[in-house]
């Protein structure tokens, strides 16, 4: 079973390294990472209505490790990438699905 949450940043500019803990994340989660730029609600919303605004701003994320292996806390590293002339606030959405079935050594 998947579970999801997201995140919030502002004034992201640049490549700049994430690492956010999850207890449900270890070295062998599968883990997919999506981002895009946001603009905060005025008014009274929360969090929740928050959603993505796909502008001009080429935003990803790239190089995701999940880590965390009983003595090291759960959660995953990435590579936030914001590729713009000024800051902007980043929308992050992190996936945990179900840890990896097999290994394979290709090559």
């Amino acid at each position: 079973m998947s579970h999801s949450l997201r995140l919030f940043y502002s004034g992201v500019n640049g490549t700049v390294r994430r690492n956010f803990n999850w207890p449900l994340i270890n070295q062998k989660s599968a883990v997919i990472i999506t981002a895009a730029e946001f603009f905060w609600p005025g008014g009274l919303g929360g969090l929740e209505d928050i959603r993505p605004s796909l502008g001009a701003a080429p935003i990803w994320v790239s190089n995701v490790g999940a880590h965390g292996n009983g003595s090291e806390a759960g959660g995953v590293e990435f590579l936030l990438h914001v590729d713009w002339g000024s800051p902007l606030n980043v929308m992050v959405t992190i996936t945990v699905l179900d840890d990896i079935e097999q290994y394979v050594r290709v090559g």
